[in-house]
């Protein structure tokens, strides 16, 4: 389990007369054996706070702590961890093959059988010049390489960036495959939610150096659905309140309302038909619709935050 308390991260600069707040009194708690997705703009906080939790940065005041040991300097805890920054770095003029030697030197579990394994998976070959890849070849190899270190922990910094629909649909699988067997605890951030709507267990969103918002995927998924409905007698939000359905957002043409709920499907829908409508449809919203609105719940503009 990753704990997070109050963690506030601050740059300064000599030429910039103001300091940068990446991070504002942030807390969270992240289970075991989940895969965790961050989502947010540019500049939200995203890389600094996996940052942080890898041990690159020190916080500047807050605590962050893994399986109960403090991440910075504490080489106990980092071992745990592996970080696969957006911005990948590997040794100068060299290859997947001493990649590994060097994993294997500071990785007291690093598995010579799962490299090889996972190198045939991907199709790529070891002993091939790293600076000869693509960002995509790049980005599986940064992957094969984290994966063989056998972490507790792993953090994916803007993974699936660069990736073709197939090399994107492998690495989920190698992901959620991890978690399933040795009860990994994976952190994926993006800038888009539909790059995580169908590979996460829990959803954040990082806004301005903190959490706005954390839910389960399933739960998030069924609070809320849409509702149009029509009825041949003139009404308003007034008669669904009444009885009570619980109206996110209401717009009607004529004799005809679509409006968002919150609340239990089918207790909606059996009040709804107990009014005897001409029509009455009950539709699902995907993930990008359902933060939409709990954004606005929450007093934000959606399009201010991830755009």
């Amino acid at each position: 389990m990753i704990q997070a308390e109050h963690v506030t991260k601050i740059f300064r600069s000599a030429g910039q007369p103001k300091p940068h707040i990446a991070l504002n009194d942030l807390s969270c708690t992240i289970p075991g054996a989940c895969i965790y997705g961050l989502v947010g703009s540019n500049g939200a906080g995203k890389s600094t706070f996996l940052r942080l939790l890898s041990g690159v940065y020190r916080p500047d005041s807050g605590r962050i702590e893994v399986d109960g040991l403090p991440v910075w300097e504490n080489p106990a805890a980092k071992n745990k961890i592996f970080y696969v920054p957006d911005d990948l770095y590997f040794l100068p003029q060299t290859n997947m093959k001493k990649m590994a030697s060097y994993y294997n030197a500071l990785y007291e579990r690093f598995s010579r059988e799962r490299f090889n394994n996972l190198t045939e998976t991907f199709g790529l070959d070891p002993e091939a010049n790293l600076n000869t890849f693509s960002k995509g070849m790049r980005r599986q190899a940064a992957t094969i390489l984290a994966l063989s270190t056998m972490p507790d922990y792993l953090f994916f910094d803007e993974t699936f960036d660069g990736l073709d629909p197939v090399m994107r649909r492998l690495v989920k699988q190698v992901i959620y495959n991890d978690v399933i067997d040795r009860g990994t605890t994976t952190i994926i951030t993006s800038h888009s939610l539909r790059e995580l709507e169908d590979t996460c267990d829990q959803l954040a969103l990082l806004h301005q150096g903190g959490i706005v918002f954390e839910s389960d995927i399933q739960n998030l998924k069924t609070a809320l659905f849409k509702v149009q409905t029509a009825f041949s007698e003139s009404f308003n939000k007034a008669k669904f309140e009444a009885v009570g359905i619980n109206i996110v957002s209401y717009n009607q043409m004529g004799s005809v309302a679509t409006f968002i709920v919150r609340g239990d499907r089918m207790a909606t829908e059996e009040k709804l038909r107990c009014m005897n409508p001409l029509l009455l449809d009950i539709l699902p919203l995907n993930l990008e619709e359902v933060f939409v609105y709990e954004m606005e719940a929450l007093g934000y503009v959606f399009k201010d935050i991830l755009m």
